[in-house]
This record gives structure tokens, sequence and C-alpha cells, in this order.
């Protein structure tokens, strides 16, 4: 427990300390959007990982409070930062409905109920022009020139929401969670109330998640339908994050992130300009690849079977 907090401090003054040291921008612009993840990818993970329900519309919850927060510049004239607290809010209320709508359902019939929910959430951002200006999409002024502000408050909403994720998973709602995506059945005949309690957690996931979506609206300036509602770009992406970090870990989505993001930006870049350009392309195989990897010999991800990559590299000949 000791060694355990000495490295989560060490972490933390590595994370404060990072933009006072490194200076450039593309760095501090990688790490602020691996922090971003973090938050996303734990959100999915309280979901998915502790509760049992894959959902692949997180898009919906992300794009909805980045449009909260653009609508509020855009067309009311209050600062796009009241999205990051009515971005989440928003969220969450859609979140509500979409549980009482999805979790009818389970298994396979729930997770294509939350694709159906995030293609009819993408289409309404694109049809509806008088408020969300269609694909012409919603451009707003950012209210900083420097990205340290932007890494300090993606370093404060990564800390915020792994601090609640733990905070909830070691309460009795944490149990219940885990009784539910164990044995559904089992966990009613026990008196749970399931359907509440898988509300409840959807509540804090799609939270967090629209949390993320104002942040991202505030630091990217720029949104549109096909970004922020996007299943390839944002829901999937989230559950590459919690599988390859480890799902049902604090830790592990925390670190998919930044194992993610520097995946993609090493592809994006063409492997820092000494590949052809075609291999830029390639980002979506390469993480095909790195999931079947992983499902193959590392099912429970990074920090799941992190003893097991331990003994591999510590093994003597």
């Amino acid at each position: 427990m000791k060694r355990s907090r000495v490295i989560i401090a060490f972490i933390a003054l590595a994370l404060v300390l990072f933009p006072l040291v490194v200076k450039s921008d593309y760095y501090q612009h990688l790490v602020i959007l691996a922090l971003m993840w973090v938050v996303i990818g734990g959100s999915w993970n309280l979901l998915a990982g502790y509760t049992g329900q894959v959902s692949f519309g997180h898009a919906v919850f992300f794009g909805t409070g980045a449009y909260t927060a653009g609508i509020l510049a855009n067309k009311l004239g209050i600062s796009a930062w009241w999205g990051m607290a009515f971005g989440g809010i928003t969220a969450a209320l859609v979140g509500l409905f979409i549980g009482w709508v999805c979790f009818r359902l389970r298994g396979p019939y729930f997770a294509l109920a939350t694709i159906a929910a995030g293609e009819i959430f993408r289409l309404i951002a694109t049809t509806w022009e008088s408020l969300t200006e269609g694909m012409v999409g919603i451009m707003i002024l950012q209210t900083f020139r420097s990205k340290l502000p932007y890494y300090y408050l993606a370093l404060l909403l990564a800390a915020a929401s792994m601090f609640v994720f733990d905070l909830v998973m070691k309460s009795k709602w944490g149990f219940y969670f885990i009784s539910i995506r164990e044995d559904q059945d089992a966990a009613e005949s026990l008196g749970i109330n399931t359907t509440l309690y898988k509300n409840v957690s959807l509540l804090i996931s799609s939270f967090f998640t629209g949390m993320a979506g104002a942040f991202y609206m505030n630091y990217m300036a720029f949104i549109d339908p096909h970004v922020v509602f996007s299943l390839h770009y944002i829901s999937i992406m989230a559950i590459l994050v919690g599988i390859i970090g480890g799902v049902a870990t604090i830790w592990g989505p925390a670190l998919g992130a930044f194992i993610m993001i520097g995946v993609q930006e090493t592809f994006r870049s063409s492997i820092f300009g000494l590949a052809p350009r075609w291999v830029s392309q390639s980002h979506a195989l390469v993480f095909g690849l790195l999931v079947m990897f992983v499902i193959l010999y590392m099912a429970n991800g990074v920090v799941g079977d992190w003893p097991k990559i331990k003994r591999l590299f510590l093994r003597r000949p």
C-alpha cells in the first residue's frame, strides 16, 4: 500500500511539472488529449468494465457535452466554459433517457441499441441546422493562447474523475455494479434493483463523458457532428482505451489513454517522418492488430496482466 502511494505521488508530481519542463506545444497538446481520454475511457470502464453494460454509444454523451458548450457560446452569448458544468448535466440527462430505453435490453442487444442511439444523435446534430449549424459546425474563440491553462484543467478533470470512480467502486454502489456484471438475475434475487443501479452507473459515466466533451469544445474551439458524434473516433476509441489498459481497473483506462494517443500520433505522423505516407493511413489496422494481441495474450489489459508482463521481462535465462 505504501509503495503504491509513492508511485501515485510520483506520477502526480511528474504530470504537474511536465508543462513547466517540456515547453513544446506539440507534446503538451498530446498529453492534454491523453488526459481527456483518461476521463472518457474511465467513464466507459465504469459502465462496461464494472457494471457489465458494454456501450458503443459514448459519443452521444461526448457530443452532447460539446454541443452544450458550443450552443451556449454561439446562440446565447454565454461563455463556453459554463459548458463544463451544464455539459455534464445535459449529458447525464440524456444518459437517463437512453438508460430508460436501452436497459430494457441485455447483452449484444443493448450494445446494438447504443450504436443506434449514437447514429440518431449524429443525424439530429446534422439536420437541426438552426440549433447546431449542421455540418458547418460551431466555432468559438479560444480563451487562452497558452496551452498551460488547458493542460492543468485537463489534469484536474482526469484526477477528479479517477477519484470519483475509485470512491464509487469502494462504496456499496460498487458492489452492486459488480454483482450486476457477474449475474444480473442472481443480483435481482438478492433484492438489488438492477435497473436503478445500471442507471446510476450510466449517470456517472455520461456526466464525466459530457464534461470531457465540453472541455474539447473549449480547447479545440471547433466541433461538428462528424467529429464529436463519431462511432469510430469517440465510441470505439473509448472501448480501445479500456481494453488496452485493462477493464475493471481504475488505472487501466489511464494507461490505455496514453498508449492509444501515443500509437495514434506515431502513425499519424508516419512514424516521425521516417516511413511512407501510407503508413499514417493504416492506424486503424494497427489498432485492430493491437486489440487482437491484447485479447489473445493479455485478456485483462496491461494493468490487469501486469504480473504476467513482469514475469516475462524479469525471467532469468
